[in-house]
């Protein structure tokens, strides 16, 4: 959308919308992207699937450009078409294995499907275009098993793919597992027979926790959208998405009187509590019902009662408030930060669900500097 600014004692304000908005930071996502690249030392590919984590791919494709990535990731055909609308020239890697009947789709814009059995690559061959050979060293989700890569070693003999690569389950735990694949991996490109050109392992996780382990490029997704990879690890992303919305009621309960559906919450005593407009029909999670937290000037503010499908009840008896205000539900305000990651783990879900999760219906501001709002 476009960003409406008013000028305040001489200064440009980036005038906020009126109800429930994300602040997308492109400034923080080309911090985060350019941390990564210097960790890794060789180029990216960063993934931009499911419209760039929620944040916007055009945006981000935009943002990353200068970056000179190696190409894109995405998972599905009409994603990697998008791209191209774009203007998008770069290689762009289809990673969720398509149907043959998409073959045809994904060959006339230019795509590279990721194929894991000899049929696949048969089939493809029939388009003349690169691929890159998905090889499961434990993910148990998609690709040919590293102990099977004799299976595809005929079809890839004959028409060799343009790159290869696998995908750690639990990158961002220190068990070992990652090293174990990574030899599964080496292994696997050696029962294929001839030498793959462009190999690539490493997620977000795996670059801050070791770079690029030796090979042709990464895989950067959740890290450059603000999610960091473990309490253990000490490189942190810049945040990217705040979700903000706008208190649009107060009202003072007396102790006994109850917040939302179900009466799930009793005041013990006296409160403010402000309606807020946002829900879960924007993707705040309702699991955050009586135990997730927002900002409100720098302030927590804990929620009450159940979060409902457009509004959600904070209690702010302990911060100045009134009608209009902005409250930051993920991201930050005043010097303070809920984390994509501390929204999750006080709703008992994933980062990525969070992230993706957060409706279309939010007005996406997307800005370098997000400073002050009105």
């Amino acid at each position: 959308m476009t960003l409406s600014f008013k000028t305040v004692d001489g200064k440009q304000i980036y005038q906020a919308p009126s109800r429930a908005w994300l602040d997308l930071d492109l400034a923080a996502l080309r911090r985060n992207a350019d941390a990564l690249a210097r960790r890794a030392g060789v180029p990216l590919i960063p993934m931009v699937k499911a419209d760039g984590y929620g944040v916007g791919a055009g945006p981000v494709v935009a943002t990353l450009e200068p970056t000179d990535p190696w190409g894109y990731g995405v998972a599905t055909v009409r994603e990697g078409s998008g791209l191209r609308r774009l203007g998008v020239r770069r290689p762009i890697i289809v990673f969720t294995p398509m149907l043959a009947s998409d073959f045809k789709e994904a060959s006339a814009a230019d795509l590279t499907p990721t194929l894991c059995s000899a049929e696949a690559i048969q089939e493809w061959s029939k388009t003349g275009g690169p691929y890159h050979l998905a090889i499961d060293t434990g993910m148990n989700r998609s690709g040919v098993c590293w102990r099977d890569v004799s299976a595809v070693a005929a079809a890839v003999q004959a028409y060799p793919p343009a790159g290869a690569y696998t995908h750690f389950h639990s990158a961002e735990l220190d068990d070992g597992s990652s090293a174990v694949q990574e030899e599964r991996f080496r292994t696997a490109l050696r029962m294929l027979g001839t030498k793959v050109p462009f190999v690539h392992t490493a997620n977000s996780a795996s670059i801050v926790r070791g770079g690029a382990e030796g090979w042709d490029a990464v895989r950067p997704g959740v890290f450059l959208y603000g999610v960091g990879s473990g309490s253990t690890v000490g490189m942190r992303p810049d945040p990217v998405v705040h979700l903000r919305a706008r208190v649009v009621e107060l009202r003072e309960l007396g102790a006994g009187e109850t917040v939302s559906y179900g009466a799930t919450y009793v005041a013990p005593g006296a409160e403010t509590i402000a309606t807020v407009a946002a829900g879960y029909g924007d993707g705040y999670p309702r699991a955050l019902s009586n135990r997730g937290s927002a900002l409100l000037n720098g302030a927590p503010v804990p929620v009450r009662g159940l979060v409902t499908m457009d509004m959600t009840m904070f209690d702010v008896s302990h911060t100045q408030c009134q009608v209009g205000d902005i409250v930051t539900l993920i991201g930050s305000d005043s010097g303070n930060t809920l984390t994509v990651e501390d929204v999750a783990h006080a709703a008992q879900m994933s980062p990525y669900e969070v992230l993706t999760g957060l409706s279309p219906r939010l007005d996406r501001c997307h800005h370098g500097d997000i400073g002050a709002a009105v």
